[in-house]
């Protein structure tokens, strides 16, 4: 049996879309290695978003072909719509596939390969049948069934964005902004549930501009209703969700719901007019505020989760200290905090404004990082003591007694137990802060 083997870089849009890969392949009769194990298949399923993204990607390129000496490499993702010579220097017999391709990956390499023409012959390609790890039956008809080593599931429902920030290169790489059918969107959900997962993640490049892409135009709001009626599911969560897209019937929506988590993660980048204008933000400090401020009246317990930028070109201590500021304010649960990477072809790059010291930029992330994880602790403490429904995720890493999971506003839960929780919602009484979870009885 042939052997694949993938490896994935970047956002929850990159995991799902390695998924409906890996599925195309198990329709044609693969089977994926693990441990160590060699495989005759890579695919590297890039990132471009940061510089470190970047060299990642390639460093994790030239490991696949270190670990699988005489696989044949495919690389696909973002960094191959613009920097496919970088590739090519780190893995020169590699076979590059673009985003737009990436569903079509396992039959160009059927079609443009001697090695697997044979193969190609005698499998025939099951369109309706996906064997899992498990080796459970899946129906799948576009999209995937099930998703690989984790409970919650990631639904890609949006891909590519109409913004244009100045220091972001996605646009470039993912195109503008395209919507998955209703219709086809529904019927992914009820496959997964139906396959046992409890909790889905609704993801894309930028969520919010789900569905305007249709005539007539359709929105988030219309989404969650439709899912909102499939028996078995008991969480949708948002990945990601701008600050613009957050209307006033979203937030009518997230508060009613029974199955919408009580979670945001909304990108800040920064808490500084000034530097938000140059970021092509189209929203000022004072707006993301009151957005806060407005979603925490309206869903008591919503939990804000967030990115920062630190180190833009130009940015000096009073925009950083504004930053500060914001991030105080908005008490977040999480900040993601990205140290400014200068993306070529952005408009960012062509700045006259001065660059901020690497050194400078470390010790501000240092600063923000503090900050953050003191909002978290406030945050947290303030469910101590309650009962709240926890979704069972699987064992603590390396050990036998623990398990862990989330509640539905993105606490992470350790539960001690020798039952088998995997999967379970279990009522749990938050007991106390330990580091980046609470511990819960």
């Amino acid at each position: 049996m042939k052997t694949v083997k993938f490896y994935t870089l970047g956002c929850k849009a990159n995991q799902y879309d390695t998924q409906e890969i890996r599925e195309q392949f198990l329709r044609a009769g693969f089977s994926e290695a693990y441990n160590g194990c060699s495989a005759q298949v890579c695919v590297i399923n890039t990132c471009t978003v940061t510089g470190k993204a970047d060299a990642d990607s390639l460093y994790t390129v030239r490991r696949a072909r270190r670990e699988n000496p005489r696989a044949k490499v495919i690389v696909t993702g973002c960094l191959t719509e613009l920097d496919a010579p970088m590739i090519r220097k780190a893995e020169p017999l590699s076979i590059m596939v673009r985003n737009k391709d990436k569903k079509t990956i396992a039959n160009r390499l059927f079609r443009y390969s001697r090695l697997f023409r044979r193969f190609r012959q005698t499998t025939k390609m099951n369109q309706t049948n996906i064997t899992s790890p498990t080796n459970q039956r899946r129906q799948t008809n576009g999209g995937i069934s099930f998703f690989e080593g984790h409970t919650r599931a990631f639904l890609k429902i949006q891909d590519g964005c109409n913004y244009c920030c100045s220091y972001c290169k996605v646009p470039l790489v993912r195109g503008r902004s395209c919507s998955k059918p209703l219709r086809a969107v529904v019927q992914e959900a009820r496959r997964l549930v139906a396959n046992g997962y409890k909790e889905i993640v609704l993801t894309g490049i930028c969520l919010g501009a789900y569905g305007r892409d249709f005539k007539p135009s359709k929105n988030l709001g219309q989404v969650i209703e439709e899912l909102e009626d499939i028996e078995g599911l008991l969480r949708i969560r948002f990945s990601s969700i701008e600050a613009k897209d957050i209307s006033q019937g979203l937030i009518k929506k997230l508060a009613h719901s029974k199955k919408l988590c009580r979670h945001l993660h909304i990108p800040l980048q920064s808490g500084d007019d000034e530097i938000l204008k140059k970021m092509r933000r189209h929203y000022t400090r004072q707006q993301f505020l009151v957005l806060v401020r407005r979603l925490k009246r309206a869903i008591p317990g919503i939990a804000i989760t967030t990115d920062v930028l630190v180190g833009f070109p130009g940015e000096n201590d009073r925009h950083f200290q504004n930053t500060v500021k914001a991030v105080k304010g908005i008490v977040p649960l999480q900040v993601h905090i990205f140290p400014y990477s200068r993306r070529e072809d952005t408009s960012a790059a062509c700045l006259e404004s001065e660059e901020v010291p690497r050194a400078l930029i470390r010790e501000r992330t240092a600063c923000i990082r503090a900050i953050a994880e003191a909002c978290a602790l406030r945050y947290k403490k303030r469910f101590l003591g309650k009962v709240v429904p926890v979704l069972i995720e699987g064992r603590v890493k390396d050990t036998l007694a623990y398990w862990e999971g989330h509640t539905d506003n993105y606490i992470k839960v350790y539960v001690k137990s020798h039952r088998d929780l995997d999967n379970q919602t279990l009522w749990s009484t938050l007991k106390s802060v330990q580091g980046g979870y609470v511990m819960a009885s």
